[in-house]
């Protein structure tokens, strides 16, 4: 079997020392090197977290969610089985109160899932409230989204100034949001006249001598910066204009290498463009240490810009990751810590798939065997701290 061809690997773009040591280069070249540096290592991880995270999203797909449905169908198995013996078995007072707590807490989320015969089964543990209760409920309901409306509009006042007319409809949650976002629209539009205003007042004051000096001067280095990017654009592009090529071949590796530097500059990537210029010998390493300092000092601006989006794509794919995975991205911040917690989550249903299913088995056939289960299990206390038990 033939060996896979590496990939090939982006040109090392950095400005070579004489000698030992980095004492021969000035303070922008050595900015200059750690900078493409970062940005290489920077790459590197974005792509193989992407990857991965790619990688972990297949397998839960393909691997973990059918073992879910293993476990609610385990889970549902469990359900009926303590269902049959609340109804048909001989129990104490405190194991009824188990049994209600471990389907009506436990298992509820088991109606929402597809589980329809499962309904009876819970009206019996959890009778549907008579009308009486019904509406005693709703009326405690009512009084409660009251004192939670005027709690939330004295917040609202004080953090935010926000005045609640009178007589304003903000009975339900949905009616009280619709509400504070136009007062707050209305306050966003009304500070935005305001900036409007005042930059229209500070444009028309006439800056001083220093000023106008530090203006001109931004504007010619944003300017300077511009053209350098593009100087780069400019040459590449003449090169590779595949309108020029007479062999088709080459006509359609210079139509890709176009749109690699076509797309790399209107991103700003200068470290881009520079590594494409390496590969097709329109520089070479004695050019880079050449670069005059001005010139050094408007790429290395770039070049720090391109490490700060780098740096958000990163974030971005760790954090997309934590609204799927549901767990805090340094759990799962590598390759390899994704594959070990997968392989830690995965064996844990595994296991309690089997633990579910040899108990319903052993319900079945021995009373006593539900019983022992019924005293092994503590119910929960009430509290403000969350509650993970689950079967």
């Amino acid at each position: 079997m033939a060996k896979k061809t590496p990939a090939a690997q982006p040109a090392l773009v950095h400005i070579p020392t004489v000698g030992k040591g980095t004492d021969s280069l000035s303070k922008e070249q050595k900015a200059f090197n750690r900078l493409t540096k970062r940005i290489g290592k920077l790459e590197t991880e974005v792509t193989e977290f992407r990857a991965a995270a790619d990688k972990l999203r297949q397998r839960v797909q393909n691997e973990y969610r059918p073992l879910q449905t293993q476990h609610h169908d385990q889970r549902a198995a469990m359900v009926r089985a303590l269902g049959h013996a609340y109804e048909h078995q001989k129990l104490t007072k405190t194991e009824r109160k188990k049994i209600v707590d471990l389907v009506v807490d436990k298992c509820a989320d088991l109606l929402d899932r597809g589980y329809d015969d499962l309904a009876p089964i819970f009206d019996l543990l959890d009778p549907p409230p008579t009308p009486e209760e019904a509406a005693a409920f709703e009326a405690e309901e009512a009084d409660l989204e009251t004192q939670t409306a005027e709690m939330m509009k004295e917040m609202y006042r004080q953090q935010f100034g926000i005045e609640f007319e009178e007589g304003v409809d903000v009975s339900t949650p949905a009616k009280f949001q619709a509400y504070v976002a136009q007062q707050m629209a209305a306050q966003q539009e009304a500070y935005n006249q305001q900036e409007a205003e005042a930059e229209e007042r500070r444009a028309k004051r006439k800056k001083s001598p220093k000023q106008q000096a530090a203006a001109d001067k931004k504007k010619a280095e944003e300017q300077n910066i511009t053209q350098a990017v593009r100087t780069l654009y400019m040459d590449l592009v003449k090169h590779l204009h595949p309108d020029r090529e007479p062999d088709e071949a080459e006509k359609i590796r210079k139509t890709e290498l176009l749109a690699r530097v076509t797309t790399a500059y209107k991103a700003n990537e200068l470290l881009t463009l520079l590594r494409l210029q390496l590969e097709l010998n329109r520089i070479d390493q004695a050019h880079l240490e050449n670069l005059a300092e001005d010139q050094l000092r408007y790429f290395n601006k770039l070049l720090r810009e391109q490490v700060r989006e780098l740096d958000q794509q990163l974030f971005d794919e760790q954090m997309g990751l934590q609204s799927f995975t549901g767990k805090p991205y340094y759990y799962t911040s590598s390759p390899a810590s994704m594959e070990l917690d997968f392989l830690q989550m995965k064996a844990s249903l595994e296991q309690r798939i089997r633990q579910l299913e040899a108990e319903v088995t052993a319900f079945g056939h021995d009373p006593k065997a539900l019983k022992a289960f019924l005293r092994d299990y503590k119910i929960p206390k009430a509290g403000s701290a969350p509650r993970f038990i689950q079967l």
